[in-house]
């Protein structure tokens, strides 16, 4: 059975609906491991919250996965 090929576009929506509609274990041998950093860092900007509010940000960034919501506690 032949895999599609990867596609070759920056269109967000044929890049999700491609990956909704195909495996990566189909793809393995198109892969290639990154070793340097792939997108820019971030820069940081502090933010002074009254506590509810620090507390409001918290749970919705732990609601969305974001790994580093506990460093918001401040």
């Amino acid at each position: 059975m032949k895999t599609q090929q990867l596609p070759r576009t920056d269109s967000i929506q044929e890049l999700a609906h491609f990956w909704d509609t195909h495996d990566l274990t189909d793809s393995e041998d198109e892969l290639d491991e990154v070793t340097e950093p792939v997108f820019e860092p971030t820069t940081v900007i502090p933010l002074n919250l009254e506590s509810a509010e620090a507390e409001a940000v918290r749970r919705i960034a732990e609601a969305k996965g974001i790994a580093d919501a506990e460093l918001i506690r401040g």
